[in-house]
C-alpha cells in the first residue's frame, strides 16, 4: 500500500529516535516512537479504490461517516439552491481526498477559521477550510476541506484551470476532519445520515439525464 508523501515527516520523526533508543539498548523508550511511527504510517495510508465507470456519478470525497444528506443548510452551503452531503472523517479513516465529480476545476479558495470539533454543524462554516469547485457541462460540484480540532492543516494540490477526473486524488486533511460536497439540486442524493461511505468509490449522488 502506498503512503502519502506528506506522511514522510511524521514517520521519520518517530523513526529516529525509536532507531536511537534501539542502538542505545533502551527497548523501552524506543517502544512508544515505535508505535507512534507505525500509527502514522497507518493514518497517512493511501490505498487504490476502483472509482465508478458511471459518468453521471458524484463519488464521495473522503472516507468516513455521513453526518448530512440533504437540502443544503442555510449558511453553511454556497449561495443558491444546493444538495449537500457532510462526512466526518474519524482519525483511523483513510484521509486522502478525491475529486467528487470530474471536469475543469473552476475556483479553489482557502478560508482562515477556528477548529471546532468537526461533527459540530457549525464547524462547516466557522473552521479553517478549503473550497474546490469544480464544473463540467455547466455542472457544478464543490466540494469543501474542513479541519477540526486534531486536524491542523489542509493540503489540497490542485489549482484553477485543472483538468480533473471523478476519483481523483487532490489532497488530505491531517488528523480527522470532515468534507462537505454540495450538488446542484436535480442531483439526486443516494446516502443517508448515519451510513458509511469509501472516497472514490461510494457514489454519494448522481446526475440523472
Amino acid at each position: 500500500m502506498k503512503i502519502d508523501r506528506a506522511g514522510t515527516p511524521f514517520i521519520a520523526g518517530a523513526l529516529i529516535p525509536a532507531g536511537l533508543f534501539v542502538v542505545l539498548r533502551r527497548p523501552a523508550l524506543a517502544a512508544p516512537f515505535a508505535a507512534l511511527a507505525a500509527f502514522m504510517t497507518y493514518f497517512f495510508r493511501d490505498p487504490d479504490r476502483q472509482v465508478p465507470s458511471d459518468p453521471d456519478a458524484i463519488v464521495s470525497p473522503a472516507d468516513g461517516r455521513v453526518m448530512v444528506a440533504g437540502p443544503g443548510e442555510a449558511g453553511l452551503a454556497p449561495p443558491g439552491t444546493w444538495q449537500q452531503v457532510s462526512i466526518f472523517l474519524s482519525p483511523m479513516d483513510v484521509h486522502i481526498n478525491r475529486i467528487p465529480f470530474g471536469g475543469q476545476v473552476r475556483r479553489v479558495t482557502y478560508q482562515p477559521g477556528h477548529f471546532l470539533p468537526a461533527y459540530k454543524a457549525e464547524s462547516g462554516a466557522q473552521n479553517e477550510r478549503t473550497e474546490v469547485w469544480v464544473d463540467r457541462n455547466g455542472r457544478t460540484v464543490v466540494c469543501r476541506q474542513v479541519v477540526g480540532v486534531l486536524a491542523r492543516r489542509i493540503v489540497c494540490r490542485i489549482v484553477p484551470g485543472d483538468q480533473v477526473e471523478t476519483g481523483q486524488r487532490f489532497g488530505l486533511m491531517k488528523f480527522g476532519s470532515r468534507m462537505d460536497v454540495f450538488m446542484p439540486s436535480e442531483a439526486r442524493l443516494l446516502v443517508k445520515a448515519g451510513e458509511t461511505v469509501r472516497g472514490g468509490e461510494s457514489i454519494v449522488a448522481r446526475f440523472d439525464r
